[in-house]
């Protein structure tokens, strides 16, 4: 389609889409800082950036998230520019590669495949990447991803290979033979020396299993485990405040006075 043929606001966006690349441009040609980045200087700064992204989100400011999408953007545009550099590609070929894979991956929409249900989409992709060349329906999984997220990616990839539980109950029910497994490991009774490493083999299996019931019952175990953290800090910081407001450290404080403090919290 014809660029004046496009809707206004599709012009728009393509408009500020073309000023980020030239600004781009710019700053890799004239920027003393820019111009000294390379695509490896760059990747702990957008592993930052996309961890900025996610708090944005799990604190739902939605003028932050937008924020943190530039961001990124801009660094998706970095990493496209350094490369145009040596002809290994531009923008253009990322973008281009990147339809090109979404229509191969979505023939419900593009071709003459039937996939009525989100779980019938995510077969069909599975089954996709293993044609395009990838060994094991778990090789799409990031290696460096944190363990949490890790163990629930592997097992919606293996949901999408068809291996999975039928029922919650029955995952409920790995989740409490695992509790079982690690007490035993971790002697919660007896005061006997128990065997590290062991347990936490069965704390990691625990672990796992209440992941799988998570996916099960549509939780998110970052953003849940996440939610969790940004709660207990902000009790602790109220106790922190009133033991200041009472001209005291908590090192001077009893564990039953920040208790006080504690359950004083929650109510707020």
């Amino acid at each position: 389609m014809e660029f004046e043929a496009l809707p206004e606001r599709r012009k728009e966006q393509l408009m500020a889409f073309n000023r980020l690349l030239t600004i781009m441009d710019e700053l890799r040609e004239q920027c003393p800082w820019d111009k000294k980045q390379t695509i490896d200087s760059l990747r702990h700064l957008t592993i930052e950036e996309t961890y900025e992204l996610s708090d944005a989100i799990i604190e739902g400011d939605l003028p932050e998230i937008k924020k943190e999408i530039g961001d990124i953007m801009l660094h998706m545009v970095f990493y496209s520019k350094i490369a145009s550099e040596t002809n290994t590609f531009d923008i253009a070929d990322v973008l281009n590669g990147l339809c090109e894979k979404l229509i191969f991956r979505h023939p419900h929409i593009y071709g003459d495949v039937k996939a009525e249900t989100e779980e019938q989409v995510k077969q069909n992709w599975e089954a996709l990447k293993m044609k395009e060349g990838n060994k094991s329906v778990l090789a799409g999984v990031p290696k460096s991803l944190p363990a949490l997220v890790k163990a629930m990616r592997i097992q919606e990839k293996a949901r999408g290979a068809g291996f999975d539980w039928e029922e919650k109950e029955q995952v409920w029910e790995k989740v409490e033979e695992e509790m079982q497994e690690f007490k035993a490991e971790f002697n919660v009774v007896e005061k006997s020396a128990i065997d590290t490493e062991k347990a936490e083999a069965e704390f990691g299996d625990l672990l796992f299993s209440l992941v799988n019931y998570a996916r099960f019952v549509n939780i998110n175990v970052e953003s849940a485990l996440e939610r969790t953290n940004k709660k207990f800090i902000k009790r602790f910081q109220h106790i922190e405040s009133r033991a200041k407001e009472q001209g005291k450290t908590l090192q001077d404080m009893t564990l039953a006075e920040m208790d006080v403090y504690w359950e004083e919290a929650k109510r707020l």
